[in-house]
């Protein structure tokens, strides 16, 4: 007779899953719910301290100066709500990262999309008129080591320095060596689904948060990391 596995008892959980489809979460919002907040709540049933990876999309863009933990969550879309939602699910025993233009060496991410775009076309259109703080996930994993150290509670973990989606592509394809223009564009003529904060800049009034380094120094980082055999 085969016994069942025993029961999991770990020391900490860090939930990094979630449905990212901004624009999907608009057209399925149960469905960006059943895994934003409905996972959460499975996480947090472990009963081991969580870590909670959330966004800079729990916030309306409007302040036009950087968010820090205290300000009010006011999501415009349907998958900034879920994850505001998920940060309640996450229960008392747990640490809230606000992190936000996640990218890295692997996964479906900017920096991988424009290396992609860079090498079939000529120019490519670039929003410039959103702005927040490109985070590399390599730093966020180090950070994430310190905070944990930290009492529970709501911190906010990004890149130094900000810039538009526009800067950031030029900055990928200058440090890449791609010969590729960027035309600026706006939000509205891409005409998405769903609504973007047009600020998405975050910021620590916590003392303890670790810091991270420079946007630009993670975007080095993580080329260098794609260009490792």
């Amino acid at each position: 007779m085969t016994m069942p596995p025993p029961p999991l008892e770990p020391d900490i959980v860090l939930h990094a899953a979630a449905w990212t489809d901004v624009d999907g979460a608009e057209e399925d919002p149960q469905g960006a719910a059943a895994v934003n907040v409905g996972g959460t709540l499975n996480a947090a049933s472990l009963g081991a301290p969580l870590v909670y990876y959330s966004t800079d999309y729990v916030f309306d863009g409007r302040k036009r100066e950087p968010y820090v933990e205290s300000d009010a969550p006011n999501p415009i879309s349907a998958y900034g709500r879920t994850k505001s939602h998920g940060e309640a699910a996450a229960g008392e025993r747990a640490w809230i990262v606000r992190s936000a233009w996640l990218f890295g060496p692997t996964g479906h991410n900017f920096v991988r999309t424009m290396l992609r775009l860079g090498a079939e076309r000529d120019e490519v259109a670039v929003v410039d008129d959103q702005r927040g703080s490109p985070t590399y996930v390599a730093h966020l994993a180090e950070a994430s080591r310190a905070l944990v150290e930290l009492p529970f509670g709501i911190y906010h973990v990004t890149a130094q320095g900000d810039c538009t989606w526009a800067d950031f592509a030029e900055a990928i394809f200058e440090e890449a060596g791609v010969d590729c223009r960027v035309r600026r564009t706006t939000t509205a003529e891409l005409g998405r689904p769903a609504a973007r904060p047009a600020w998405s800049v975050l910021r620590s009034e916590k003392p303890e948060t670790p810091v991270l380094p420079n946007w630009r120094e993670g975007l080095r980082a993580c080329l260098a990391r794609l260009e490792e055999p």
